[in-house]
């Protein structure tokens, strides 16, 4: 099984921490978020990770490596410019990832074996999308997603009453790759191809998933490295 590992954003919210250091090598728990995530791919059973790049690229290029330390085998492929997370998947498909994958954000520590679970519950349908019942963001930055028998039927659900928050955790079958294309933008996003694919048909399955952490603002830097200081 192969991953795509989205690490191209800027953190804007996190700056000004992430004008100098990208966001997916900040640390949680006193270790690169993308570091864990990397181990957490290898335990799920993952052989191959794409890291798709952008800000601050050579910083995460240089921590992952060939990806020998994390028991994987990395490669990395960049994402020139605020393009989405669809152009980010289509960049790691290009680089060598192949579908049936997982696509996830490289900015985020996940329960441990939540992804490995996660792949149990995606297999067999055309893709997978995960939420997560933690305090969602306010809007715009909030997207809910409404799961009826297993299977995600509005994969941008807007109603306040929702609270299962979308999570940075996706698996793509080879029926949803022509979904990547011709979406509007930039930037493309994988949501609008989800939305597409649903419409027409395709059985995309809907796994809460347990908590997951990532650094937000500055002040969460100290909050999820030195834990006692949030209580």
């Amino acid at each position: 099984m192969h991953a795509i590992v989205i690490a191209a954003g800027e953190g804007t919210r996190l700056r000004p921490l992430t004008e100098r250091w990208p966001k997916p090598v900040l640390p949680i728990d006193g270790r690169p978020v993308v570091a864990t995530l990397l181990r957490e791919l290898a335990a799920a059973g993952c052989e191959r990770a794409v890291v798709v790049t952008g800000h601050l690229a050579e910083q995460v290029e240089d921590l992952v490596g060939d990806g020998s330390g994390f028991g994987l085998d990395v490669r990395t492929t960049r994402q020139p410019g605020v393009l989405g997370s669809a152009d980010a998947v289509r960049r790691g498909l290009d680089a060598g990832a192949e579908p049936p994958c997982l696509v996830v954000a490289a900015d985020t520590v996940f329960t441990p074996g939540d992804i490995g679970r996660f792949v149990e519950a995606a297999s067999g349908a055309a893709g997978a999308m995960s939420g997560r019942r933690d305090p969602p963001a306010e809007p715009p930055h909030r997207a809910a997603l409404k799961i009826v028998n297993g299977l995600v039927v509005e994969p941008v659900d807007r109603d306040p009453a929702n609270r299962l928050g979308s999570a940075p955790l996706w698996a793509l079958g080879r029926e949803l790759v022509p979904y990547l294309d011709g979406l509007s933008g930039p930037p493309y996003e994988l949501a609008d191809a989800f939305a597409h694919a649903i419409a027409d048909g395709l059985a995309v399955a809907g796994v809460e998933i347990g908590r997951t952490r990532d650094l937000t603002y500055p002040e969460d830097l100290v909050k999820e490295n030195v834990p006692y200081l949030d209580a």
